[in-house]
C-alpha cells in the first residue's frame, strides 16, 4: 500500500513537471480523469491524465514521457467511438481543441490538407463554396473529426456512392513511437524501394512489411482469410489485405503501395497523425428525392435492398420500429416523423439525385416501379428538398435515440457493426434473427442496408452478470455467423476492444501474428493506444458499471421518476456527443462548450460527472463534491439538451437539483440570495422607480453595488419600469374590457415583465384587447425561474404549487394561460411537473399554458386573427429566439406571428443561446464566456443588419444581452405587433 501511494505521488509530481513544459494543457485531477474515462462505448477506464496538446512539440514531449514512464497515449478527437477506442489507463491526448487548422484547399487536384481536429461538417461548409466536399458521412458528422474518421476508417450513409475514408486519404503526416516524423502516401515501386533503405524507424517499418508480405504463403493466407475486396466495409484488424494487392506484392496490379491504407482504421495504435491530406469529390447533383419505403417485417425490408440497389442510389438506409418508437417522445425528432404512415416494422430510405428535375422524376418513377412490383412494402412516400434532410436527421439520431430506452436495459454496442457482401445480407439477417430468438432478444436493426451493413444491437442490462454473459455469448455466436458469410465484424466502427478479441478467430492465427508484428515494429514500447485491435483484454471487462453492484439510493427534491431517478437520467447519456457540435451546425446545445472547446463544459461531461460521483461517492450527500460544482459551473440551463440531445438528457434539471443538494451542505451565497430575491427587491424598488433607477445608472453607486455582489463591471443594470403591469391593469381594467370577446385569456404577469419590461406587458394588454380578446390578470406568485436557476428548490416548489392551485380550476383550452417571458410561462410545462404535489393538476394545466406567440398563431389558424387587422407598411425583422422557446416550443411561432402584416419581411437568426442566461451573464467570473457565446452567431448577425431592421427577441435576458453586446435595442414581438395593429 505504501509503495502504491509513493508511486502515485511520484507520478503526480512527474505530471506536474510535464505540464510546465507543455504549451497545451494537462489535467490530472479526479474530475477530468472521470469525464474522460468513457467514450460512446460500454467501457470505462480512468486515465492517468488528459492533455490538450497545442502543437507537434507537445506531442513529442508526450511520446517521450510515455516511453520513459511506461505509460501510454490514447488519441482522441470527439470521443464518439463505440468500440472503446478512446478509453485507457494512460494519458488521453485530445486534439479536438488545438489541432483544427485547414492549411490548404487545392481546387485543381480536389484535395484538402488539414489537422485531425477539423469537424467533418464544418469542413464541408467551407468546401461548398469551391464546389467540393468530403464524401464519407457518419451519423456523428456534425461533431466527429477527420482524425477520428481516419482512425476508424469511417464510412457513413453515402459510402455506396462515395466510398470510405480510407479511399479518400492521400497522405498522412505522423509522429512515430520514437518521436521521429514520417509522412506516408502512395508510392511507386521505385519510391517504395528507396524507403527500404532508410536507416531509421520508418525504414525498419517498410522492411518488416516487405518481409511479411513478400511471402507467397502469407499472401495466400491473407487473401483467403480476410473479407473479400469487393466488400468496401471491412475494418478487420490492420488492412494488410489491402497492401498485398498493391503492385509491390502483386505483379498483375497497377495499384501503388500506400501505408495510408494501413493507418486508416488503425485506431491510433501505430502512429500519431498530425496532418491529413484528403481527396475530395465534386458536389453531388443538386436535385434530390427520397423514397421512404415502409415494410411490415425486417425480412421484407431486406429482401427489397438488392433490387433497390440496381438503381443509382446515393443513400440506402434502414430504420426499424425500435428506433422509430424512440422518436415519438423526443421533443426535437418527433416532428421529423411527418412521413411515417401506420406503424412499420422497418423503413428503407432511398435517395436519388440528378442534375435536372426531369431526370430526377424519371429515376424516382423507375425506383417506385421496382419497389411496387416486388410486393414487399405497403407505402412509398416520396420526400423532396428539406424533407430529405429531416428524414436523414431522424436516421442519424439512431445512436443517441437508443439512450431513450427507460431503465437499465439498453441497446448495447458489441455486434452493431457487422457487414457482409450485399447478396448475402437478407440470409445473414435471417440467421442473425434466429440467433437473437435463441437468446430471447428483439434486436435493434438500423443503418447502412445498401452497403451490406446494419447496426444490430441486443438489448441488455450490463449491470447484471447474467446479461454480461449474454453480451459475450451473443457476440461469439454472431462472430461465427459473420465468418460463415465471410464478412467483417467491423464495417466502420472499428474493432477497438469490443471486437478485437475475435480478430484472430476471424482471420486465422497466422494472419493475426502478422498484425502483431506490424504493431510491434511501429510501436515496440506499446505506447500508442494499447489493448485496441492487438492484445485486447477480454471484451467483457472494464464496463462502465460495476456488475451486480447495489444501486446507490439518491433522494431528490425534484421528480425524476420518468427516468427512474436522477442517476438513470444521467446514465441516459451514452456518449454520442451531440453536445459537441459547433455553432455553425445550428441549434443551441451546448453554448459553453462552443465557447471553451473543453470537454468539461459539454452536456456529456456533466452527465458523466454526475453519474461518476453519484455512483462512487461514499458521502451521505453524494452531491457534495467540488468537482461537480466545477463541471456544472458553466452550464447556463439553456435547455438545449432537453430537446437536441437524442437521449433527452435534461442537464438543466440535473443542475438545479445538484445546486440544491450541494448548497444544502455548503450554504447559499449572498449573491445567489440577491439574484433569487430580485423579484421582491424590484417590488420594493418599483414604489420609487426614479430613485432606484438613479442608483442603478449612477456610476459610483452602481459600481459599488456591482463590486459588492460580484457583478461584472462591464454590465449595465436593468432599469425598473415607471409603472408596473399590475398598476396599469388595475387603472385601465374597465377600458380594456371587450364586449362579445372571441375568447377570455389569462395573462401570467411574470416578475420580469411586471417590474422591468412593463411596457411589453402593457402592449400585450392593448394588442389582445384590440384583437377582441378579454384579458384577465389573476393575482399569483412569481414564476420561480430565478429560484430554479440558483437551486433554491424549496422556495421554487412552494411557488410552483401555489401557482398550480391558483390556476388549476380557471385555466382550460377555452381560457388558456398565456405568458410573455418564455422562461417564466414555460416553467409550467417543464419544472412545475417535477415540483408539483398534484401531478394531475400540473399536467392538465401545462397543456393550456402558452407563449403569447403560440396563442396568436393558434388563433390565426382558427381564422380569428388575420392580416386585415394590421398595417401594410413595409418592415424588415430578424428574430432571435429564446432558448427555452426553442427547447419547449418553437421559434416558428414567433415567425408566423410577425409575418401577419403583409409587407413584413421576417427571418430567423440561426443563433443558439444569447449567452446572458438570466443572472449568468451578470456574474463577473462568467462575463467573458457570456459575451463569447453571444459572439458565436447572434452578435455578428445583429451587427450586419441595417439600422432600419427591427431585431425581435422575446426574452428579457436576450434583449439585455443584445443591448450590451451590440448597442442595438431589440423588441418583443408583442410590441412590434401592437405598433402594427390598426
Amino acid at each position: 500500500m505504501k509503495k502504491r501511494i509513493l508511486a502515485s505521488f511520484i507520478m503526480k509530481e512527474k505530471l506536474i513537471d510535464l505540464s510546465k513544459n507543455l504549451e497545451g494543457q494537462l489535467y490530472h485531477d479526479d474530475l477530468w480523469r472521470s469525464i474522460y474515462a468513457t467514450d460512446a462505448s460500454v467501457y470505462r477506464e480512468v486515465p492517468l491524465a488528459v492533455c490538450y496538446p497545442k502543437n507537434e512539440e507537445d506531442l513529442k514531449l508526450l511520446i517521450k514521457f510515455a516511453t520513459e514512464n511506461h505509460t501510454s497515449l490514447i488519441p482522441r478527437t470527439a470521443g464518439t467511438s463505440l468500440a472503446g477506442q478512446c478509453v485507457g489507463t494512460g494519458i488521453v491526448v485530445d486534439v479536438s481543441k488545438h489541432f483544427t487548422t485547414i492549411y490548404e484547399i487545392n481546387t485543381e487536384e480536389r484535395t484538402v490538407r488539414l489537422q485531425p481536429g477539423v469537424i467533418r461538417d464544418d469542413l464541408n461548409r467551407i468546401l461548398k463554396e469551391h464546389g467540393l466536399f468530403f464524401g464519407p458521412n457518419t451519423s456523428t458528422s456534425n461533431r466527429c473529426m477527420i482524425g477520428g474518421m481516419v482512425g476508424n476508417n469511417s464510412s457513413g450513409t453515402t459510402s455506396i456512392k462515395f466510398g470510405t475514408t480510407r479511399e479518400k486519404v492521400v497522405s498522412l503526416k505522423t509522429i512515430l513511437s520514437d518521436g521521429s516524423e514520417a509522412e506516408f502516401g502512395a508510392l511507386s515501386k521505385e519510391e517504395y524501394a528507396q524507403k527500404l533503405q532508410l536507416e531509421n524507424l520508418e525504414g525498419k517499418i517498410y522492411r518488416e512489411i516487405e518481409a511479411k508480405l513478400s511471402s507467397e504463403e502469407n499472401k495466400k493466407e491473407i487473401k483467403e482469410k480476410f473479407p473479400p475486396q469487393e466488400m468496401h466495409r471491412r475494418n478487420t484488424g490492420y488492412a494488410i489485405d489491402d497492401l498485398v494487392y498493391s503492385e509491390v506484392f502483386d505483379k498483375a496490379s497497377k495499384k501503388k503501395f500506400d501505408f495510408c491504407n494501413l493507418l486508416s482504421g488503425s485506431e491510433g495504435t501505430l502512429a500519431f497523425t498530425t496532418e491529413i491530406t484528403l481527396q475530395l469529390d465534386r458536389l453531388p447533383p443538386p436535385k434530390s428525392s427520397m423514397v421512404a419505403a415502409h415494410y411490415t417485417s425486417i425480412e421484407a425490408c431486406l429482401q427489397a435492398v438488392v433490387p433497390a440497389m440496381r438503381h443509382p442510389l446515393f443513400t440506402c438506409e434502414m430504420m426499424d420500429k425500435t428506433i422509430l418508437d424512440c422518436t415519438k417522445q423526443n421533443l426535437k425528432y418527433k416532428e421529423n416523423r411527418f412521413f411515417i404512415q401506420g406503424d412499420p416494422e422497418a423503413i428503407l430510405m432511398l435517395e436519388l439525385r440528378a442534375n435536372s428535375q426531369e431526370e430526377l422524376q424519371k429515376q424516382t418513377q423507375e425506383l417506385m416501379e421496382t419497389l411496387d412490383s416486388s410486393g414487399l412494402g405497403y407505402a412509398f412516400p416520396v420526400l423532396m428538398d428539406e424533407q430529405i434532410g429531416l428524414a436523414l436527421e431522424l436516421r442519424k439520431a439512431g445512436l443517441g435515440l437508443l439512450g431513450n430506452i427507460v431503465g437499465d436495459s439498453k441497446a448495447v454496442a458489441c455486434i452493431e457493426d457487422t457487414a457482409v457482401a450485399l447478396p448475402y445480407l437478407s440470409d445473414y439477417i435471417l440467421e442473425f434473427s434466429q440467433v437473437m430468438k435463441k437468446y430471447g432478444q428483439d434486436a435493434v436493426y438500423y443503418a447502412h442496408a445498401g452497403a451490406g451493413e446494419l447496426h444490430l444491437r441486443p438489448i441488455l442490462n450490463i449491470k447484471k452478470s447474467e446479461d454480461v454473459k449474454l453480451f459475450r455469448s451473443i457476440t461469439e455466436d454472431v462472430a461465427k455467423l459473420v465468418k460463415k458469410y465471410n464478412g467483417s465484424m467491423s464495417g466502420e466502427h472499428g474493432d477497438g476492444r469490443v471486437r478485437a478479441e475475435f480478430i484472430e478467430y476471424m482471420i486465422g492465427s497466422k494472419n493475426y501474428q502478422i498484425l502483431k508484428d506490424v504493431k510491434s515494429v511501429f510501436d515496440p514500447q506499446n505506447i500508442f493506444n494499447p489493448g485496441k485491435i492487438i492484445d485486447a483484454p477480454p471484451m467483457d471487462t472494464s464496463f462502465r458499471y460495476v456488475v451486480d453492484r447495489k444501486e446507490p439510493e439518491v433522494e431528490t427534491l425534484m421528480d425524476f421518476s420518468e427516468s427512474e431517478g436522477i442517476l438513470r437520467m444521467a446514465e441516459k447519456c451514452n456518449g454520442s456527443g451531440d453536445c459537441r457540435k459547433s455553432s455553425e451546425s445550428g441549434g443551441t446545445m451546448c453554448p459553453s462548450y462552443r465557447a471553451t472547446k473543453n470537454e468539461k463544459d459539454t452536456t456529456r461531461a456533466r452527465a458523466n460527472g454526475l453519474r461518476e460521483f453519484l455512483t462512487n461517492s461514499d458521502k451521505k450527500n453524494k452531491f457534495d463534491h467540488s468537482e461537480l460544482k466545477e463541471v456544472f459551473d458553466l452550464c447556463i440551463s439553456c435547455k438545449g439538451c432537453k430537446s437536441e440531445c437524442p437521449s433527452s438528457v435534461d442537464v438543466a434539471a440535473l443542475k438545479a437539483e445538484f445546486l440544491y443538494q450541494y448548497q444544502k451542505a455548503n450554504g447559499f451565497t449572498t449573491r445567489n440570495k440577491m439574484f433569487v430575491n430580485n423579484g421582491r427587491m424590484n417590488k420594493l424598488g418599483s414604489r420609487i422607480p426614479g430613485i432606484t433607477n438613479f442608483f442603478f445608472k449612477n456610476t459610483l453607486t452602481s459600481g459599488i453595488a456591482k463590486k459588492s455582489f460580484g457583478i461584472a463591471k462591464e454590465r449595465s443594470l436593468p432599469n425598473l419600469s415607471r409603472q408596473t403591469v399590475s398598476d396599469y391593469y388595475r387603472q385601465n381594467k374597465e377600458r380594456l374590457r371587450v364586449e362579445n370577446p372571441l375568447k377570455t385569456v389569462y395573462l401570467f404577469n411574470d416578475e420580469f415583465t411586471n417590474y422591468l419590461d412593463a411596457e411589453i406587458g402593457i402592449d400585450a394588454l392593448e394588442l389582445l384587447s384590440r384583437l377582441k380578446y378579454q384579458v384577465e390578470i389573476k393575482e399569483h406568485e412569481e414564476s420561480g425561474r430565478s429560484h430554479l436557476s440558483k437551486g433554491f428548490l424549496d422556495e421554487a416548489k412552494v411557488l410552483a404549487n401555489k401557482n398550480i392551485e391558483i390556476f388549476k380550476k380557471i385555466i382550460s383550452e377555452e381560457t388558456p394561460l398565456i405568458g410573455i417571458e418564455p422562461s417564466a410561462i414555460l416553467s409550467f410545462r417543464d419544472e412545475y411537473l417535477r415540483l408539483a404535489n398534484n401531478k394531475n393538476a400540473a399536467e392538465k394545466l401545462a397543456t393550456n399554458c402558452l407563449l403569447i406567440e403560440e396563442f396568436i398563431k393558434k388563433e390565426i389558424a382558427l381564422g380569428n386573427i388575420n392580416a386585415n387587422s394590421f398595417t401594410s407598411e413595409e418592415k424588415t425583422i430578424k428574430i432571435h429566439g429564446h432558448c427555452h422557446q426553442k427547447a419547449l416550443s418553437n421559434t416558428s411561432n414567433t415567425f408566423t406571428v410577425l409575418n401577419l402584416p403583409v409587407n413584413y419581411n421576417v427571418t430567423i437568426i440561426p443563433s443558439g443561446c444569447c449567452g446572458m442566461a438570466g443572472s449568468f451573464g451578470y456574474e463577473e467570473e462568467h462575463y467573458e464566456i457570456s459575451m463569447n457565446i453571444g459572439e458565436q452567431t447572434l452578435f455578428p448577425a445583429v451587427r450586419k443588419s441595417s439600422k432600419e431592421t427591427i431585431i425581435a427577441a422575446n426574452g428579457t435576458s436576450c434583449r439585455h444581452q443584445i443591448k450590451d453586446g451590440t448597442q442595438r435595442s431589440a423588441r418583443h414581438p408583442v410590441s412590434i405587433l401592437r405598433e402594427a395593429v390598426l
